[in-house]
């Protein structure tokens, strides 16, 4: 009584099998016809208590779009673009080729496209890519040498203090948070941020600008707040202010500081960056900021309650799976650029 209905009289029909039954006699004492016995005791002598389990697949009613209008779909969304348009949603294809909107969906589903998204990338183009990826930047971080610190140093600049137009509703059950969609600027930020790979603690300092003589301050910063006697490899990206005359003067007078400099376009090697969009997550996207002070006080306080306990992030990516990926995507973007 606790199994399904056909599944019991198919188990009665292999038992009457057993018992040496013909086809017939098993049919008219289960309540079906004598071919449907024949099939269910074929299946179970090919596949035992399986084959009686469930129904064999079947195919199904005929599709009524032919696998040649698919083909053609499919190479239209790839290849081509619609008029006046960038790319293809479910109506303009359903226009174009005369098949309903819920097949083009069906359609691009079965075959995994989604005109509707973009991923951005970039490449970089730096000469000295491999060289400064391999000894300079992933190097230094599954490698880093003895009696130094690592710090990885960029800044977040154009930090907004931007204050809601109106209060917005706090969360509560069947209700998300709300807050209105435009704003009012009350003044910008810099944050200097220079992240100890080896425990995950930040030194940080917000400026009013973005300059060298800003740039100048927060290095004197960095070489009052760490260790005499350690050597330090500061990892920055190629903007100019770290590369200013006046900048490599000062460097030149205090030895213990090392420049190592990210690839061009290749900012993401910064470990730094993971700190930045932590930040951003959690205190500037949905914050409310009505004074640039009380913005900087909100990082400060970040920044303070993260080193309390801080936690390094753990760099996991090797060099050569770096460059395996480079070279596959500059592999497919020059296919698609000679076709």
């Amino acid at each position: 009584r606790r199994v399904a209905v056909r599944l019991a009289q198919r188990a009665r029909m292999i038992l009457l099998a057993a018992e040496g039954r013909t086809d017939k006699d098993i049919g008219q004492a289960v309540g079906c016809g004598r071919r449907s016995v024949a099939r269910w005791r074929a299946r179970f002598i090919e596949l035992g208590a399986k084959g009686i389990e469930r129904d064999a697949p079947r195919p199904g009613r005929k599709p009524t779009i032919g696998a040649r209008k698919v083909r053609r779909i499919v190479e239209m969304t790839t290849l081509e673009r619609p008029a006046k348009a960038t790319h293809w949603s479910t109506r303009s294809m359903a226009a174009a080729t005369g098949v309903s909107e819920a097949s083009v969906r069906r359609i691009w589903h079965a075959h995994g496209l989604k005109p509707h998204l973009v991923n951005t990338f970039k490449l970089s183009n730096d000469k000295r890519f491999v060289e400064k990826l391999e000894d300079n930047i992933v190097g230094l971080y599954l490698n880093p040498p003895e009696h130094a610190l690592v710090l990885c140093c960029d800044e977040k600049s154009q930090i907004q203090a931007l204050d809601r137009t109106q209060p917005g509703l706090p969360l509560k059950r069947g209700r998300a948070q709300t807050m209105t969609h435009d704003y009012k600027r009350n003044g910008t930020t810099t944050l200097f941020a220079a992240l100890n790979t080896l425990d995950g603690s930040l030194i940080g300092q917000c400026m009013p600008r973005h300059r060298h003589q800003e740039w100048l301050r927060f290095l004197k910063l960095i070489d009052l707040s760490t260790p005499k006697h350690l050597d330090l490899h500061l990892i920055a990206d190629n903007y100019s202010t770290h590369k200013h005359p006046k900048v490599q003067a000062w460097l030149a007078k205090h030895p213990r500081i090392h420049m190592h400099f990210t690839p061009t376009s290749a900012s993401w090697l910064n470990m730094v960056e993971r700190f930045f969009r932590d930040l951003s997550e959690q205190q500037l996207v949905r914050g409310v900021f009505r004074s640039v002070p009380q913005l900087i006080e909100t990082i400060n306080d970040y920044i303070e309650h993260h080193n309390r306990d801080p936690k390094a992030f753990i760099w996991t990516a090797q060099a050569v799976d770096i460059l395996a990926k480079v070279v596959r995507a500059r592999e497919r973007a020059n296919k698609i650029q000679s076709v």
